[in-house]
């Protein structure tokens, strides 16, 4: 349809697979793997089908949205044909996010968590470092040992729980804000504590994250813990930094 027809410009079929085999494209160049590279675009597609699917479920299906009174039989089925559409929605976000990581298996079985690929270590990356910016100040331990623990963490999920990660932390570091305060007071770069020993986690990024696992699985996180030989005294004086008396 033309501008000139009036029609809402959205792009066609055609366009969309345009921008992202572009997409892939330009990824191949940054040196991102195609198999990377199609599960980050298929979890922007799942996503934002999502987020539409969740901005529609409120108004759109609340008895009474509809502006001016036009019967009960009218607004009955607006409200079922609103809610069909939703769900055939929230169903092809579904879809599209199996497309993209696979379905879920049963929860926590060590088929369904396999090692953590370079392109989820690198989301986590970017999830978790300006939360912990919102707390404490810069002081990194080397990017390979980052790695090796967010390895390590996101090897306690499955996939699918992957995906959804960045937001599990983003509530898990608003829940427990005071706490993470008074820690990263008493045991963080700002402190009077070193970078060197039992709290090196303190001077990290990754202590969150580990936090965030400790919490949720904390046998899980031990066991890839050990399979990766990372230092027991982290684990555990990172523990010790969050269970301190306020």
């Amino acid at each position: 349809m033309s501008v000139a027809d009036g029609g809402r410009q959205w792009p066609d079929e055609v366009s969309v697979e345009n921008a992202r085999a572009t997409l892939l494209q330009l990824l191949a160049r940054a040196g991102v793997p195609s198999d990377d590279a199609r599960q980050l675009i298929g979890l922007l597609e799942a996503g934002a089908l999502a987020l539409a699917h969740e901005e529609l479920s409120g108004d759109s299906v609340r008895p009474g949205s509809t502006p001016g009174d036009k019967g009960q039989p009218y607004e009955s089925g607006r409200l079922d044909g609103a809610r069909d559409v939703l769900e055939e929605l929230g169903a092809l976000a579904e879809r599209t996010l199996v497309r993209a990581v696979g379905a879920e298996g049963e929860q926590g079985a060590a088929a369904e968590r396999p090692r953590a690929r370079r392109m989820e270590v690198e989301r986590a990356r970017v999830a978790v470092t300006p939360l912990y910016l919102s707390f404490t100040a810069v002081s990194e331990l080397d990017p390979e040992v980052t790695d090796e623990v967010l390895a390590a963490v996101l090897g306690t999920m499955s996939p699918r729980q992957r995906a959804g990660y960045a937001g599990r932390l983003t509530e898990f570091a608003a829940d427990h804000r005071a706490r993470l305060e008074r820690m990263f007071a008493g045991y963080g770069p700002d402190s009077a504590i070193t970078m060197h020993g039992r709290y090196s986690l303190l001077h990290s990024a990754t202590s969150i994250a580990v936090l965030e696992r400790l919490a949720a699985a904390p046998r899980e996180l031990r066991e890839e813990w050990d399979a990766v030989e990372l230092p027991p005294a982290w684990l555990d004086g990172l523990a010790t930094a969050w269970d301190a008396p306020a």
